[in-house]
């Protein structure tokens, strides 16, 4: 079912929203709806909503559409998921000129969508959103928001779907002199817009999947690039990383029909029918060195040992700092056609592992008393994965969301928490995917969720919806006795953006795309109370 509902083999969008004329006009026009975020999920969100016929405004912070897409453009970003999967069911992609493509162009194929579905006059940008508050005399959402000048307003809304992403708030580290720093230095989601890297000493912080992606493109334009690593990182091989879509590809996706959606199919298919299975942890399984969890990871492990001593054979210094010390995919894992290990083979680029002392106005001092010299410095130091929301959201009896979550953020298939009603979320807490395919898949499944939740009370003549505590608990429970079994959970993995404080994962989806699929399609009496 999953499958035909992806395929569209009829070129029907087997997610459309065909229910709008069963509501009344009135009804309609006094339920706007309120999306946080013109990302991936938030255009999804704000097609639906179209196709239903309810008013809605989405607020962006940004200039345009595109999320993460319109704020990452340092040099080298590039989507880690096969670009002909990285779209939506309804609009694949037949225009890609990479196998894995980069920002500009993933930036196009959002507004193009975005344009094509007339989302631009529902859509305020600039615009902040700076905190949520439940009116329960009226049942609505007062949603605060900071215009680009710094005025501040209130939109109501009588439901309200976030979709602000995960990898949405930079995480910039805790080193003492940081702001004594005499040159220029950023995150690397805030790449200065026509900053010219070229010829200096750069200093790059992180090399997980920013700095990972940053490193070889800059390195033969930079006269020297120092990368600072605090943890090694698992990498992949993908010979195709940098390919182009070949011209005879390209041709059939245009001209010979549902090419272009076989292709995506196959493309995900594999990721879609493995499931987490191959990253349980065995606790029978024994290996000295903690770099295993089961004996399929293993196997894994192996492989991508040899294609990093095949790729940096003669350095054996390089080998030795660069193998991991944790199981294999235990963190997010990297991928790279050759491009990484050979950039830190150049005689202008220096791998550092030694601990960061301070940061000087010269550049960075290290443990070990050495000074790296830096014209610039860049900060790949990934995003608070755990933060769900920038801005807090007071519910029921004036509940706090932040407070309610603490460092545990939960939700009930990760779309709705208890104490808020009417509110849904995109991509909230254990949702992300480490395993199986891309979440163009799982912000499908959450609008329709979102969507069903809200005809739902239209229909019923209701004011509100919102999770049952027991369900919304027995889930939670369910989840993290699954994702604890998991790899990504094992105790030798330290500093991983997945965890929480406590060492706890709650980001993680640890099904199945089939059966988040079938968890997510109903809206159930028994999940949820319509009031």
């Amino acid at each position: 079912d999953l499958m035909e509902f992806d395929l569209q083999i009829d070129g029907v969008d087997r997610g459309a929203i065909t229910w709008g004329e069963t509501i009344d006009d009135t009804v309609k026009a006094a339920s706007p709806v309120v999306v946080i975020g013109a990302g991936m999920a938030g255009i999804q969100a704000g097609i639906r909503l179209s196709q239903a016929g309810l008013p809605f405004t989405v607020v962006e912070k940004n200039a345009g559409p595109g999320g993460t897409w319109w704020e990452n453009r340092y040099p080298g970003a590039r989507v880690d998921v096969a670009s002909h999967q990285y779209c939506y069911s309804f609009e694949p992609a037949e225009h890609w000129s990479e196998y894995f493509c980069q920002h500009p162009e993933l930036r196009a194929y959002f507004t193009r969508v975005f344009d094509k579905y007339g989302l631009r006059p529902h859509c305020r940008f600039e615009t902040e959103v700076t905190g949520l508050e439940w009116d329960e005399a009226a049942a609505r959402w007062r949603v605060n928001v900071r215009l680009g000048d710094g005025e501040d307003e209130v939109l109501e809304a009588r439901f309200v779907i976030s979709a602000v992403g995960s990898l949405n708030i930079p995480h910039l580290p805790d080193i003492e002199g940081m702001e004594d720093f005499a040159g220029p230095s950023f995150h690397s989601a805030r790449w200065p817009e026509g900053f010219d890297h070229r010829g200096l000493r750069f200093a790059l912080l992180g090399a997980g999947a920013s700095g990972f992606q940053i490193a070889p493109t800059i390195a033969p334009e930079v006269e020297q690039l120092n990368v600072f690593q605090r943890t090694a990182q698992w990498v992949m091989p993908n010979p195709i990383y940098h390919s182009p879509v070949p011209a005879g590809e390209s041709w059939a996706m245009r001209h010979l029909p549902f090419y272009g959606r076989w292709l995506r199919f196959v493309v995900t298919h594999l990721g879609v029918s493995a499931g987490p299975d191959t990253f349980r942890i065995d606790p029978e399984h024994v290996d000295p060195r903690n770099q295993s969890v089961n004996e399929v990871n293993a196997m894994v492990r192996d492989h991508l040992l040899d294609f990093m001593c095949e790729q940096l054979e003669g350095r054996p210094d390089l080998i030795e700092r660069l193998t991991p010390d944790y199981p294999a995919w235990g963190k997010r894992i990297l991928q790279d056609n050759g491009s990484w290990f050979q950039c830190l083979k150049r005689p202008n680029v220096e791998l550092v592992r030694t601990r960061i002392e301070r940061i000087v106005p010269e550049g960075i001092l290290t443990a070990d008393g050495k000074l790296y010299t830096a014209d610039a410095i860049c900060y790949a130091t990934g995003f608070l994965h755990n933060e769900f929301l920038a801005f807090d959201a007071l519910g029921r009896g004036g509940v706090s969301l932040h407070e309610q979550w603490g460092d545990t953020p939960t939700a009930f298939l990760g779309i709705s928490v208890p104490n808020f009603p009417n509110l849904f979320l995109c991509y909230g807490p254990g949702t992300n995917l480490a395993h199986s395919a891309g979440l163009f898949f799982h912000a499908e499944f959450q609008t329709a969720h979102a969507m069903e939740g809200i005809r739902r009370v239209l229909s019923a003549g209701a004011k509100s919806i919102e999770v049952r505590r027991q369900v919304h608990d027995r889930y939670v429970d369910e989840l993290v006795a699954e994702i604890s079994t998991l790899v990504w959970a094992h105790p030798t993995i330290e500093h991983s953006h997945y965890k929480n404080s406590d060492g706890k994962v709650y980001t993680l989806s640890p099904w199945s795309l089939p059966r988040y699929w079938e968890i997510t399609r109903e809206v159930s009496p028994e999940d949820y109370r319509v009031e």
